[in-house]
């Protein structure tokens, strides 16, 4: 792997797999992540995508965030200055997720997300099972597919999320879309 994130990636990944004692075959049953793809990631032999980090971090009852910021390492802290926020990105879409929170025990976390021009992430219901969010919309156009409901979000909306369901992310114009997205876990 060539950037040291991704490589500290897989090394976390399997770190949060063993503290759960879980094994390869749990992780896959509870994620529907291939047994034999999470070998390739925890191998890093394979650079995960944005579902698929996001479908692993759920099953390990981590939201995607806390997973980069874990890969990320660093002291617990309450100022997470701009130059020391992870930037994570997809490599099958170029999607940038900037994690913004300090690292804590806090419910709270605030994430940057860069989506290019003409893209769409999609993420199982399952990945936020266990949290609140908000996504509110910096610049561009969002259009998120929230189960069967589709909604069209324009610079300074912000979407309070209902129960979970399968989402998807979507840019539909020619230029980036930047939005925020609050996450509360619940407890």
């Amino acid at each position: 792997m060539n950037d040291p994130l991704s490589a500290s990636l897989a090394a976390t990944v399997q770190a949060a797999r063993l503290s759960r004692e879980l094994s390869v075959n749990a992780l896959a049953d509870r994620s529907g992540v291939s047994r034999a793809m999470i070998g390739k990631i925890e191998r890093g032999e394979a650079q995960p995508t944005a579902v698929l980090l996001g479908r692993l971090s759920g099953a390990l009852g981590l939201t995607l965030s806390e997973l980069v910021a874990r890969a990320e390492g660093g002291p617990d802290d309450l100022l997470r200055r701009a130059e020391d926020q992870p930037v994570w990105t997809d490599p099958a879409t170029g999607y940038q997720r900037r994690a913004i929170s300090p690292i804590s025990d806090s419910p709270l976390e605030l994430v940057e997300v860069e989506l290019p021009p003409a893209t769409e992430v999609s993420y199982p219901a399952d990945a936020y099972i266990f949290k609140y969010q908000q996504i509110w919309v910096l610049e561009g156009s969002l259009h998120f597919q929230e189960g069967p409901v589709l909604h069209q979000l324009a610079t300074g909306d912000c979407l309070q999320l209902g129960a979970p369901a399968p989402c998807t992310f979507i840019n539909p114009s020619s230029d980036p879309t930047r939005y925020l997205v609050a996450l509360v876990k619940s407890r």
